[in-house]
């Protein structure tokens, strides 16, 4: 084997040591929230998605809107690219004045004329409605915003973690060996030839 061979063979092998398991099933973090309550706010920006920023390869995030909530965009395009748009918004001073500037920053391929119809049309009620079923049959039964559920369940101890912090309650729920960014190791690509 080639000294360039040995050089491409370590560098696969670090980056598949810092991958996570595929076949491993992800942390689902749900948030069931009203986008003008502050706490849910606050909770979504200052939690959930700096969270999800680094461990994204290792929880899917859902969001549940309902009651004051505006959520147009998650229908329209994929979460990811939702989900930043949602961020942006919600980490502004005014969620609404916010919107069509943070579409045009996250999603700029999206026409701003092409949300509206989906807010004030059948499809945005039946998206508001299935969210209202979902937030319905929540057992045991929602009693405030922000709710957060874990892999479908919750309980006050989950509750408490995650308002507290997400992001180590995300990395305990994980059942594999633990994200980098779970033990604060830092992985350095070795870019020396021998």
């Amino acid at each position: 084997m080639t000294v360039q061979h040995k050089w491409v063979q370590k560098q696969c092998l670090e980056l598949n040591a810092t991958r996570p398991n595929l076949a491993v099933p992800r942390v689902e973090v749900t948030l069931y929230y009203e986008s003008l309550c502050p706490g849910c706010r606050a909770f979504l920006s200052q939690q959930l998605f700096p969270t999800w920023a680094m461990l994204q390869d290792i929880m899917d995030v859902k969001l549940v809107p309902y009651g004051n909530a505006q959520a147009y965009f998650l229908h329209s395009v994929g979460r990811y690219s939702a989900f930043q748009v949602i961020y942006c918004m919600e980490s502004a001073a005014n969620f609404l004045d916010a919107a069509q500037p943070c579409l045009q920053l996250h999603i700029p391929s999206m026409m701003w004329d092409s949300v509206t119809p989906c807010v004030k049309g059948e499809l945005g009620f039946k998206l508001m409605h299935e969210n209202a079923l979902k937030s319905k049959a929540l057992s045991p039964a929602k009693t405030h915003v922000p709710w957060v559920t874990i892999n479908g369940e919750y309980t006050e101890d989950f509750q408490d973690k995650a308002m507290s912090s997400l992001f180590n309650l995300v990395c305990k729920m994980y059942k594999v060996s633990k994200h980098p960014a779970c033990t604060g190791a830092q992985t350095k690509l070795d870019t020396r030839l021998y």
